[in-house]
């Protein structure tokens, strides 16, 4: 897999800028974000070469590729264990559906999955690869706590991919998943037999003397 280009082999006369935090900056030209680059000591990534304009990310690209390489190195130790599982939408999705692919989404990196996001794009949508772009940035925000981003969204024909592996490894989402089903078994154990127990309330005695008339 060839690697993005960086820095000055970008050869397009404007990008849509991202942050080094995932901030949306806007479009600007090239020379400016190369220019924002080296103010912060950072290098600019083409992150989207197909997206129009090209999506270009402020980086440290050096640590980035070390991190994407320990990525891989587990990825590989835990090969036999994790699965991937897909998921697919559309650029135009509407509220209620999102929700429901977010939801399958947070299900399969709960249980330690990797999680491949495909965009289809259909007619005229294939104009507008932004929104496929946005819309996995807005997924991958949504689903922080859960997964990270292991490939970045990059164009494949007519579709947009992204991948999401897990931030817990499967053998550990197992031994959660175990220790959850555990607890609420030992608390329904414990709330069981009180409900059995409850006894009704002493008769009163009705042997009891009548006050003495006057």
């Amino acid at each position: 897999m060839s690697e993005p280009r960086i820095n000055d082999r970008i050869r397009v006369p404007e990008v849509r800028l991202v942050g080094p935090n995932g901030e949306q900056v806007g479009i600007v030209r090239v020379e400016d974000a190369l220019r924002l680059a080296a103010e912060a000591d950072l290098d600019l990534v083409e992150v989207a070469p197909m997206a129009k304009p090209p999506v270009a990310k402020l980086m440290d690209f050096g640590k980035y590729k070390y991190e994407a390489a320990m990525k891989a190195r587990e990825a590989r130790k835990n090969q036999v264990n994790t699965v991937i599982k897909e998921i697919k939408l559309r650029p135009k999705i509407d509220s209620h559906d999102y929700g429901t692919k977010k939801g399958h989404v947070e299900r399969f990196l709960s249980a330690g999955d990797k999680v491949k996001v495909t965009i289809m794009f259909r007619g005229r949508e294939q104009s507008r690869p932004e929104l496929g772009f946005r819309l996995l940035q807005r997924l991958a925000e949504d689903v922080v706590e859960l997964g990270t981003v292991e490939s970045a969204p990059k164009q494949d024909g007519r579709n947009m991919i992204m991948v999401l592996g897990p931030t817990k490894r499967k053998s550990e989402a197992r031994a959660e998943a175990r220790r959850k089903k555990d607890e609420q078994k030992a608390a329904s154990e414990a709330t069981a037999p009180a409900t059995e127990s409850t006894e009704a309330p002493a008769p009163a005695d009705e042997t009891a003397e009548a006050p003495a008339e006057s």
